[in-house]
């Protein structure tokens, strides 16, 4: 997919759907691959949040980690590594880099990303 930039030279989005509100459980964790780009899914509570699904320290999928629902990040199975739903920052060692984060649209019962 190309990027597309506004008249203001800044890149713009595009909103991709990924799944319904009822296909992913609270607690969970699930891969889409979008545009070239693979993205985790999770859902905390209501929340869902969407983060690049390959660990900066290694490239392991993050959605088969952990979700650490009480402090909204995601642990790494292969090393243990947790990042911030939030901001995509590495919360313990070995990880020292960020991932990126999406943002989420929850239109009805559609749960969408947004993407370059």
């Amino acid at each position: 997919m190309a990027e597309v930039t506004g008249a203001d030279g800044a890149a713009e989005m595009t909103r991709v759907r990924l799944c319904a509100v009822g296909d992913l459980a609270e607690g969970e964790a699930r891969r889409f691959d979008v545009a070239g780009l693979r993205v985790a899914l999770v859902r905390i509570g209501d929340e869902f949040h969407a983060i690049g699904d390959r660990c900066s320290h290694e490239d392991f999928s993050l959605a088969d980690g952990e979700v650490w629902a009480a402090e909204c990040e995601i642990e790494c199975a292969k090393h243990g590594s947790t990042f911030d739903l939030r901001t995509g920052a590495p919360c313990s060692l070995p990880a020292t880099k960020p991932v990126p984060v999406y943002d989420v649209v929850v239109d009805g019962d559609d749960v969408s990303v947004m993407v370059p």
